[in-house]
This record gives structure tokens, sequence and C-alpha cells, in this order.
């Protein structure tokens, strides 16, 4: 039996996750919890053979969920399901250390597709994510984006989302002077001189979606 565990923000999502997985002969739902830090503290306590988290959450997202559980255990098996589903977030997800990516997009048979070859130690990815062009400007950008830590990632999403650096704090569970310090490296790596710079470099590249601010 291969028990999994489900970590997305939405009832409806994890609701309908639940009732695929199900109806797979040989996979069970363990948990399905709503956030990052419920998501960490499930996989701890219930010790999943599958983890599937999305990356946009409120709080610390995906990327640090995945983060704290690979430091826990090397050997964890994570699958990333996320709408946002860019080039470099998928590369992104993988160097931080999923196992593999299904975009919200694909036919639903992916993800159970995807939940048996990871469980056997394999790579998947959507089919068609690991191609798209970039333009000269768009690929240095994404190396730029690609080159911050995964807690600058965080607080990069949620301050183009709108989130104050209060609130950065509270829900990364970090003192404001770090988000602050935080603040100044990311608009330094991403060259962008202002908060309405940030953002929209951030929905050029699927970090957030062009509706969130």
């Amino acid at each position: 039996m291969i028990r999994v565990l489900l970590v997305d923000d939405h009832p409806v999502v994890r609701s309908g996750y639940k009732r695929l997985l199900l109806q797979e002969l040989g996979l069970d739902v363990v948990a399905e919890v709503g956030n990052a830090d419920e998501g960490y503290q499930a996989f701890v306590a219930l010790q999943p053979d599958i983890t599937i988290t999305d990356v946009s959450m409120p709080g610390a997202g995906g990327l640090t969920l995945l983060q704290k559980i690979v430091q826990r255990d090397a050997s964890a098996r994570v699958l990333v399901c996320s709408m946002y589903d860019s080039p470099l977030l998928v590369q992104r997800a993988l160097q931080t250390g999923a196992k593999g990516f299904v975009s919200k997009n694909a036919e639903p048979d992916e993800l159970v597709s995807a939940v048996h070859a990871v469980h056997r130690g394999e790579t998947y990815l959507s089919e068609g994510l690991q191609t798209q062009a970039l333009t000269a400007e768009q690929a240095l950008e994404a190396q730029h984006i690609a080159e911050l830590s995964v807690r600058e990632y965080e607080i990069f999403r949620l301050l183009a989302m709108g989130r104050s650096v209060a609130e950065c704090a509270e829900l990364l569970h970090v003192s404001q002077k770090t988000v602050s310090n935080n603040q100044t490296q990311i608009k330094e790596k991403l060259q962008v001189a202002t908060m309405t710079a940030l953002v929209h470099l951030a929905q050029r590249h699927q970090v957030i979606d062009v509706g969130s601010c």
C-alpha cells in the first residue's frame, strides 16, 4: 500500500485528489492538510510514502515545505502539483528535492501515474513542462530568480502578492528584521528598484498569478 499525504490550501482540490487516488488499488490517503506547517507536522507524524504538495499556499509555500522535508529525510518522495508550472518553477522544485512535478492543467490520471513513478524511484514530469522558449532577457531574469535561496524565494512570492514585511515575518515565523534584510537582498539579486518592478517580474515568470495583486 502506497501511503499518500496531501498538502493543498483548497479543500475542493484536496477532495478531488483524494477521490482520484482512492479509486486506484494500492493507494491510500493517510492525511490531507491545508498549509505547509500542518504538512510538515503530518509528514513527521505519519511518515507517508509520497507527499503531494502545491507550491503557492498562504504562509510558507510548497518549496519551504519541500526543503524542510528533505532536510529531515533525504530519501523522502515529494511530488509537486501546481497550476504554476513555468520551467523556472519546475527546475526550482527539482533542485530543492522534488521527485516529480505535475501541472494542475494535466489530465487527472497523470497524478496517479506520477505517484506510482515517484514511488518506484523515478522522476516524473508532466508532458511539455520541460520545454518553453525564453527570450534572452527572460532567461537572464529566470537565472536571477533561480539564484534566490528558498527563504528569499518565499519572501519574493509573498511581497509580490502584496504582503507587508510584518505579514511575511508572521507567516514565515521569522523576524521583521530578517524579512527586511532579505527584501534588500532580493531586490539586488533580481536587479529591481521598486516593488512595482518586483511584482511585474513575479507575474512574468508565473511566481504569482496576474490577478493575485
